[in-house]
């Protein structure tokens, strides 16, 4: 039977698990988790810059929409680590990524195609979920329409072990956050949702109402039935 390669979430559980019993010095083992981890994340960034720019490219280089794409690139390298430059004939910006090690220099085409497409997209519908300890507890979400529910609760599911495998996971637990998904949905980007075609519309929960109808119009409702409406 072939084995299943680890993803990074699962990575990272493992080494926390197998560092404890490496070393004695919880500090040491702390130190080598973080520095893990802050690398398979640069790595997996980096995996999706370069998908971007080989696959993606920006609609246009109107100002809200470079300092948009900057603004993403430094949540995931470092504001002061990204560089962007826009050529003379507006075909394609220049990226610098200033790393540890390297500068990681490429080209994003500039193409106005792109907002056509994303014009055309399936709409986003809304994606109510719940707990099953509290199934009375919703949290009203949106998903693409051609995303379907089943698509929409696994790709969630994904996006919230990794999450706290991520920077901002880490620390929130170490400040006395409960890992749970009240916590998840609250603090995730935006943007881990929306590659999965999800979006949080409200961040906190909403108990769920039972509508009861007026006696009355029970009875017209009993009425309409035997009628055959």
């Amino acid at each position: 039977m072939k084995t299943k390669a680890l993803n990074d979430a699962q990575f990272l559980a493992l080494l926390q698990k197998v560092l404890p019993k490496a070393t004695q010095d919880p500090h040491l083992a702390s130190t080598i988790y973080d520095e893990v981890a802050k690398e398979v994340r640069l790595v997996k960034n980096l995996q999706s810059f370069e998908k971007f720019c080989e696959k993606g490219g920006l609609p246009n280089l109107e100002p809200e929409t470079v300092a948009d794409f900057q603004r993403e690139l430094g949540d995931q390298f470092g504001a002061d680590k990204v560089e962007i430059t826009q050529d003379e004939n507006g075909a394609h910006i220049a990226v610098a990524i200033e790393l540890p090690d390297r500068v990681v220099e490429s080209r994003v085409k500039v193409d106005p195609a792109l907002g056509e497409e994303e014009a055309v997209k399936a709409p986003f519908v809304p994606f109510p979920v719940s707990l099953p300890e509290d199934p009375e507890l919703v949290w009203i979400l949106g998903r693409r329409e051609d995303f379907s529910a089943e698509e929409a609760s696994r790709a969630l599911a994904k996006i919230e072990e990794e999450f706290w495998q991520t920077k901002k996971g880490i620390e929130l637990q170490r400040g006395g956050t409960d890992k749970c998904f009240a916590e998840f949905i609250i603090h995730v980007p935006a943007a881990a949702l929306a590659e999965s075609f999800l979006k949080r519309h409200y961040k906190g929960p909403e108990t769920l109402h039972t509508l009861r109808l007026l006696h009355g119009h029970s009875g017209e409702t009993q009425q309409a039935r035997e009628a055959g409406f």
